[in-house]
């Protein structure tokens, strides 16, 4: 069974779902036989790349509330993730463009890595406050999960993985996916939002029953309506 999650690395939500939908998996009794795919998912790829802003005014501007009320909101979300297990740093983060994280992270799938680099990505901007947007910034990423500093460096600089990136947006696009995170299990359910990981779990379940249905042979002797005939 595969389970793919379409995700930004400074998606505060996309984190606190990747807790939740790991939380479901370890209930799942076949958890061995899922395959969870990282997907790419800008969510604002207008910014120029290369350069950075602070994230606090420019939510503020974005959706009409004074800086004040926006901070309330990102102690929300943080209060929320503390549940999770993770610690945010939301007042001070910068926002930027990820697409060469997401290029990044299509590299790192080449070599088996992307589950650990997605962690290590989120784990950084969110708990460390530090920057994903530049090569520069996430060379050392890489190369903390395994991954060659050359080949990353080439690979950043001559945009192999830029299609992939824009597929996997297209993609999304076409399930009907208007944020993130978004969770589509076999292409037959999907999910949108960080939704809780008792409702991931239901998911999972049925796309499996549905996957593996129940096979009965020819009924033999037995009990019925909790009594027997002798």
């Amino acid at each position: 069974m595969q389970v793919e999650v379409w995700s930004d690395v400074v998606c505060p939500w996309c984190y606190i779902g990747k807790r939740r939908l790991e939380a479901a998996l370890e209930r799942f009794p076949h958890r061995d036989e899922v395959e969870v795919v990282w997907r790419s998912f800008q969510l604002d790829p207008s910014v120029p790349e290369g350069t950075t802003h602070p994230t606090l005014p420019a939510l503020a501007a974005k959706y009409g509330r004074s800086e004040e009320e926006m901070r309330g909101m990102q102690q929300h979300v943080e209060r929320v993730a503390a549940d999770e297990g993770l610690e945010y740093r939301l007042a001070d983060s910068l926002s930027g463009n990820t697409l060469l994280a997401h290029e990044l992270l299509h590299l790192a799938d080449e070599h088996g890595k992307r589950n650990e680099l997605k962690e290590r990505l989120l784990h950084a901007y969110f708990e460390e406050g530090r920057p994903v947007f530049d090569v520069d910034s996430l060379v050392p990423f890489a190369v903390e999960v395994g991954l060659d500093e050359a080949e990353v460096r080439e690979a950043l600089a001559d945009r192999r993985y830029l299609a992939a990136v824009r597929a996997d947006g297209a993609t999304a696009q076409a399930l009907g996916a208007t944020g993130v995170p978004f969770f589509v299990v076999d292409r037959k359910y999907g999910a949108a939002g960080a939704q809780p990981a008792d409702l991931l779990l239901q998911i999972l379940e049925r796309a499996w029953a549905d996957a593996h249905p129940l096979v009965t042979v020819p009924a033999a002797e037995g009990c019925e309506d909790g009594s027997c005939a002798v």
